[in-house]
């Protein structure tokens, strides 16, 4: 079906006039009478026929009418990006990547979002195990959410929030009867947090710089290990700063500040381009960043660009 013909149909049927037809068109007369000529030929009938100075449709016109009217209609409502797109009605499960550290500061923010708006949509929380792997080309994964790296070119991201890095260890650790610098940080013993069992990260390269090196005892797979260690142990772990407060004074923690200069970490999220424009993916990813940000208020200052990229 030529969808132009069909508008065109519509114009006339409309103004009985092919000169009203040709202007609501945005073409010429004679456009709009050629074209006439090729409806009624593919109809079978006259359609609108002379009248003295004006032209009357035809009984089959009158037919045509309002039932070109409502094809026009429907054409655009599934043509119009996210056209009668109502969360309530969505049922659907949404699957977001993050470390169990992301995932307990905003999922109760997230699921309450989510709840108020669309009761019949899930959501899924992954481990990174397939960070910078192919979940997001292949569709197991609708969202990555964390420090972003080692991505297929095509992923759409937006960065949300910048956080830092900060030391913490029980409230009565030896650390906190004295100023915290460098020496006393890397004289402590260490927990290290990683999925992959790894020793030495970002922080033994700056101790390095400064001729320092720590002992990390323990190597755990995630954060939230990592902070029950420490409440029990004279260990000391990193976590980011103001996130999970309350809990933090709940287990008998304490953060303090890294006696090192370390950048701090870009948070965003990332999904595949086939979701890019879909009305419910979007709104998923909405609320995903809102809680994010609820979380940990302090926008990345390239949190100001497009999901595309481009300038807000």
């Amino acid at each position: 079906m030529d969808l132009n013909l069909l508008r065109a149909l519509d114009a006339l049927l409309q103004e009985n006039s092919v000169t009203r037809a040709a202007e609501r068109l945005g073409t010429s007369p004679a456009a709009a009478s050629r074209t006439l000529a090729r409806l009624r030929r593919a109809v079978g009938d006259p359609l609108l026929v002379r009248a003295g100075q004006q032209m009357v449709p035809t009984p089959r016109a009158l037919e045509l009418r309002e039932e070109v009217g409502r094809l026009l209609r429907s054409c655009d409502s599934v043509l119009r990006p996210g056209a009668g797109f109502d969360a309530v009605h969505l049922q659907r499960t949404f699957t977001v990547q993050a470390a169990d550290l992301l995932l307990a500061g905003l999922a109760g923010t997230l699921t309450e979002r989510i709840r108020s708006e669309a009761p019949h949509v899930d959501v899924v929380f992954l481990p990174e195990a397939m960070e910078g792997g192919p979940g997001l080309r292949q569709g197991w994964v609708d969202v990555e959410l964390g420090v972003l790296g080692h991505l297929d070119p095509e992923i759409r991201t937006k960065p949300l929030t910048r956080v830092a890095l900060v030391g913490i260890a029980r409230t009565g650790h030896p650390l906190f009867d004295g100023r915290i610098d460098a020496r006393r940080f890397a004289a402590a013993d260490h927990i290290g947090i990683s999925r992959l069992g790894k020793r030495l990260g970002p922080i033994d390269t700056a101790l390095a710089e400064l001729g320092l090196r720590r002992r990390t005892s323990v190597v755990v797979p995630s954060h939230t290990s990592a902070m029950m260690l420490a409440r029990d142990t004279d260990l000391v772990a990193l976590t980011l700063a103001d996130w999970l407060p309350d809990t933090t004074t709940a287990l008998g923690l304490r953060t303090f500040p890294l006696p090192l200069d370390l950048a701090p970490l870009d948070l965003g999220m990332a999904w595949h381009p086939r979701n890019a424009t879909d009305p419910g993916h979007r709104w998923f990813r909405d609320h995903l960043a809102a809680s994010v940000l609820a979380a940990h208020p302090h926008p990345n200052p390239s949190a100001s660009r497009t999901e595309d990229g481009s300038p807000a």
